[in-house]
């Protein structure tokens, strides 16, 4: 069965609260494991069956809890170099849909559900209960294979454990209310997520025609031509784009059915996840323009 997964808040930035057990933030895409009657469906937050998709965790290979469950946790596809979760690697995961190709990416990129959150047990819903109290349960539960595991967490100290996320360059921190229930569908306060943030400076050489959109780009190695690296969607207030559109007429050099093109004149600083494998802005947020 399928439950709506609570979502998290944004907090401003690092904090330490007494109240708050803090968690780090796993770089892969949410995932609610149900097991009911020894079967197992696996949905991502938007309730798309996944289940096909990791072998290793659907119980096709025998690996069961003892009683009906569900679960909420994240998938992660570890790099063996780095030790942190590769987020192409689980898209990957997540996109394959020929049989032998998921057998395949299940030996040479397996996946590991890491569980932060039991919502159901043996007959029980637990979403009334604490976040303390439903950690205990989850706690004592065994776990049915390697292929599972559970977030650790730390009591309070958030700061200190953002630093050693940001030194291993990892995603970042989730800070959750120790009394906390599980608020079904919604974006609560009690949940918060700190991202760490990379940045990068850019050039924008062209927006959409029809919905908000900034194309980017960045030098090439020699400096002497522009490579594109995504599209910049968020963060820009009304004043930034207007502020935009009042100087960008005289820069346009063309345009096609969706975009126009403009000279690579405006720069701007964007915050974002991380450089994909193949040098794009993954996830870029526009935080001003460099004048």
């Amino acid at each position: 069965m399928f439950i709506d997964p609570m979502l998290l808040a944004t907090a401003p930035g690092p904090f330490s609260d007494s109240r708050f057990i803090f968690e780090p933030k796993i770089d892969g895409h949410r995932l609610i494991y149900s097991q009911q009657n020894g079967v197992v469906r696996l949905y991502t937050r938007h309730n798309n069956d996944c289940t096909r998709q990791y072998p290793e965790i659907n119980g096709s290979t025998g690996a069961l809890f003892p009683h009906d469950i569900v679960l909420d946790g994240e998938i992660a596809c570890v790099d063996p170099e780095t030790g942190n979760s590769d987020f192409e690697a689980v898209m990957t995961r997540f996109q394959a849909k020929k049989a032998d190709k998921i057998t395949a990416l299940s030996i040479t990129q397996p996946a590991t559900f890491v569980i932060f959150d039991v919502l159901q047990y043996n007959g029980r819903d637990l979403r009334r209960m604490s976040l303390m109290e439903r950690k205990e349960i989850l706690a004592q539960i065994p776990l049915p294979s390697a292929s599972f595991g559970i977030v650790p967490f730390i009591d309070g100290a958030g700061e200190a454990l953002f630093d050693q996320i940001e030194g291993r360059g990892m995603e970042g921190v989730v800070g959750k209310r120790k009394d906390s229930v599980y608020e079904t569908g919604r974006r609560s306060d009690n949940w918060r997520k700190v991202i760490n943030w990379s940045y990068a400076d850019v050039f924008i050489t062209g927006y959409r025609k029809e919905e908000f959109g900034w194309l980017a780009a960045v030098p090439t190695l020699d400096n002497e031509k522009m490579r594109p690296a995504g599209i910049i969607e968020l963060g820009a207030n009304p004043t930034h784009k207007k502020a935009f559109y009042n100087v960008v007429k005289p820069l346009i050099t063309g345009e096609d059915r969706n975009f126009v093109y403009v000279e690579p004149r405006i720069r701007a600083r964007v915050k974002m996840r991380n450089w994909t494998r193949s040098g794009m802005l993954r996830s870029p947020v526009f935080t001003e323009f460099i004048v």
